[in-house]
């Protein structure tokens, strides 16, 4: 089931993905505030509309799944396993989230999270950022490969045998036959 989730073969380098983000983000800023004026408009007077309305709860799933998407691409291209490392950044949210609710004091403000969470955060998002790309486990060649040949194969040892020694062997005799 996760690798389904997060099994996507594609494969994005840094540029693309910073870029590919920056353009999500923008997008999903006028998305939200479409959808939040839309929802201050449809609400009734005096009150205030709940984030679960139906276009803002769409379009936070939708942008949780390209988010996803696009981290999980990313991580493919460094190297690791987004089955792996996805689940335990979405955990790790998710237990800061909660930490932050149980012991406030800790929490750096209203449902915002720990400044441990915040630190995990920001280190995942800049390896994302500027690791590079796992290029040995590519099959794909990049720019770099595209004029360079491939590498001759390793010549093979030579084994030197000793010579064997020279058996006799009857004149008009051949293999099975019995001389006359």
């Amino acid at each position: 089931m996760l690798g389904f989730l997060f099994g996507f073969n594609a494969r994005i380098g840094r540029l693309h993905f910073f870029c590919s983000t920056l353009v999500v983000t923008i997008m999903m800023v006028v998305v939200y505030a479409a959808a939040i004026a839309y929802a201050f408009q449809t609400a009734p007077k005096g009150t205030v509309p709940s984030p679960t309305s139906g276009p803002i709860f769409a379009a936070a799933i939708f942008f949780a799944w390209l988010t996803i998407t696009l981290q999980s691409m990313r991580c493919r291209d460094i190297g690791w396993d987004p089955v792996c490392v996805m689940p335990a950044w979405i955990a790790v949210v998710i237990v800061d989230g909660l930490v932050a609710a149980k012991f406030p004091a800790m929490s750096l403000g209203h449902e915002r999270g720990t400044m441990v969470g915040a630190l995990i955060n920001l280190s995942l998002f800049l390896a994302l950022l500027f690791c590079p790309s796992g290029a040995d486990d590519s099959p794909a060649p990049t720019l770099d490969d595209r004029f360079r040949t491939p590498d001759p194969p390793p010549p093979r040892p030579v084994v030197e045998t000793p010579a064997a020694p020279q058996m006799s062997r009857p004149a008009n005799g051949g293999f099975g036959r019995r001389g006359l």
